[in-house]
């Protein structure tokens, strides 16, 4: 497989994922509008944006490490982990915006998020799967 046919196929991966990923947020947040109301099911799909936010960074970064990898492994790294350090403050600084700034409902949002990241994390295994099992 080629380069640019494995950029693409990251690319699509990521993309499923986060449209997965978006709609199991609408989906949590249409059950938190049903049984608690509208600010309650807007705090969860801001918990599940946090986790749409990360997911589409990590790719993006993924994206930088390969180009960077081409010329340097160590510079790939060094995206790699600062990409991770990004994600984990934005976490924080969106957590912080949604409970503190907005008042959100703290635990509806951590759902939302929770949920989300679990999906995120199914997905990823999924898409090793199938890919041990195709190079086998």
């Amino acid at each position: 497989m080629s380069d640019s046919e494995k950029s693409s196929e990251l690319a699509n991966n990521a993309k499923k994922t986060i449209l997965l990923q978006l709609g199991i947020s609408l989906a949590i947040a249409a059950g938190f509008l049903l049984k608690d109301g509208s600010w309650v099911a807007i705090s969860a799909f801001y918990g599940g944006l946090v986790s749409v936010a990360t997911t589409t960074m990590l790719s993006r970064g993924i994206n930088r490490a390969s180009v960077a990898a081409e010329k340097s492994a160590q510079m790939s790294q060094v995206i790699l982990y600062l990409g991770a350090v990004v994600r984990f403050v934005l976490v924080l600084v969106m957590f912080g915006i949604g409970l503190g700034a907005l008042e959100m409902a703290a635990l509806p949002l951590i759902i939302g998020f929770v949920i989300t990241q679990l999906v995120f994390v199914l997905m990823a295994g999924r898409q090793g799967r199938e890919k041990q099992t195709s190079a086998e």
